[in-house]
């Protein structure tokens, strides 16, 4: 009964949102924003040195190359931090919290934040970086950990839906034979 339970009014899978929003919105805006500064000092920052040694050692990209993938890096950053943002702001709201409005942006920041760490992990193992290679491990759990809460807290809803609507017929069945019973016994 995972997804069905409520806090308040809030469901889990929001909690956990607002909880993946308040690492990852600092986290990556002030990496990206060391990229946007001076794209190859700020690529060569702990957060993006895999990706960073991976692209000047295989790829032998130009200095303007290297330069395009930083921001493109942090662009796909900063799009994250812009979608757990709007989560939060769609979220702040009960009617639109009730509605699941906020659930979108939130899965959109899931589905590239996870893109982006993942690789950027598989990068770290491949040049062999320990430290980048565990930061970027744990975003990558945290993000998967996010959307298997959203995945299964709608159809956790349901079942509890579902069950609650079982009791209520049996004991609207129950009352029914029990009036019954009671009307036979009278005269």
């Amino acid at each position: 009964m995972l997804g069905g339970r409520r806090i308040g009014t809030y469901r889990i899978g929001t909690y956990n949102g607002f909880l993946l929003a308040c690492y990852f919105i600092p986290a990556w805006t002030v990496a990206a924003l060391k990229i946007w500064e001076s794209p190859i000092r700020g690529l060569f920052d702990r957060a993006h040195v895999a990706p960073a040694i991976f692209v000047s050692d295989y790829l032998n990209l130009s200095s303007l190359g290297t330069v395009r993938f930083a921001w493109l890096l942090a662009l796909a950053k900063v799009v994250v931090a812009l979608f757990l943002l709007a989560f939060v702001a769609l979220s702040a709201r009960k009617v639109w919290r009730d509605n699941g409005n906020g659930e979108e942006a939130l899965s959109i920041a899931l589905i590239v934040g996870m893109a982006v760490s993942f690789t950027s992990m598989i990068l770290a193992s491949k040049v062999g970086e320990t430290e980048a290679l565990r930061l970027h491990a744990t975003e990558t759990m945290l993000l998967l950990g996010g959307a298997i809460v959203l995945l299964v807290q709608p159809q956790a809803a349901n079942q509890a839906a579902n069950q609650a609507a079982t009791v209520e017929r049996a004991s609207d069945v129950q009352a029914a034979e029990m009036e019954q019973s009671g009307a036979r016994l009278s005269p």
